[in-house]
């Protein structure tokens, strides 16, 4: 954790509200299932995972969309103990189910929250759509939604699945930065670096063995040749702080 203060992040709750939520996990189940768990090596995938919380689906159901533009073309099909105010459902139209989000959300002035689905947890059929909502001053709740990207099949979240991933933001920072275009060239010392670090990461001239090593020096901040001190600000883990009751 950083020495630095903690900024409020607060979730107010109305009365018969019960959100599931919790500091994000960098777990996914298709990272496990590649051999040797080899995905959890790439550290910015990691770090994504969890860099955040998540919502949980209060109920288990499934949803099809029949490819038509109404809400009536979307279908739920909740587990029989659902209860029916948990279910999601369909208040746009376009292949769109939506999430009612039990909280009302603030954060410290000029800090939105991005909304989005879970990162790196792709869903077959259904992809969640994004958001910013200026939660420093709106009084208003909001939907976590989704569209289907197939018709005709059937979309399962199980109780407890994420479907929803928020994650705080300043307001005025991508409006704070002035883009550019240089040559590498310009930079001398940063293009041998990273002529260096190609050569690190070049399979065939260097073999897989070469190339893990290379990923062990980026996890722990080094530069390619693994020589030098880790860099100071270097993050190995996100550690969102678990939301408590006040």
């Amino acid at each position: 954790m950083s020495d630095r203060p903690p900024l409020d992040l607060t979730c107010y709750v109305h009365e018969g509200w019960r959100p599931r939520i919790r500091a994000a996990s960098h777990r996914r189940a298709w990272m496990d299932a590649t051999p040797d768990a080899f995905a959890y090596r790439c550290l910015p995938l990691n770090i994504a995972n969890a860099h955040g919380w998540e919502l949980l689906s209060p109920c288990g159901f499934e949803a099809e969309w029949n490819g038509g533009p109404a809400v009536e073309d979307v279908a739920v099909r909740a587990d029989p103990s659902a209860e029916p105010r948990f279910w999601p459902v369909a208040l746009f139209g376009q292949g769109v189910l939506s999430f009612h989000v039990e909280g009302l959300f603030r954060t410290p002035p000029g800090v939105s929250l991005w909304v989005g689905g879970p990162p790196n947890a792709a869903k077959d059929a259904i992809a969640p759509l994004s958001g910013l909502i200026e939660t420093d001053w709106s009084p208003y709740s909001f939907t976590m939604n989704w569209r289907f990207t197939r018709k005709n099949q059937w979309v399962r979240f199980s109780k407890g699945d994420p479907f929803c991933f928020i994650a705080p933001v300043k307001r005025q920072a991508i409006e704070d930065f002035a883009p550019q275009l240089k040559p590498l060239s310009a930079d001398p010392q940063l293009m041998q670096t990273y002529e260096d670090a190609k050569l690190q990461r070049n399979f065939g001239l260097l073999g897989v063995k070469s190339t893990e090593r290379f990923q062990g020096w980026y996890s722990r901040g080094l530069r390619p040749d693994g020589s030098g001190e880790a860099f100071p600000e270097h993050r190995t883990k996100s550690r969102p702080r678990p939301f408590e009751r006040g």
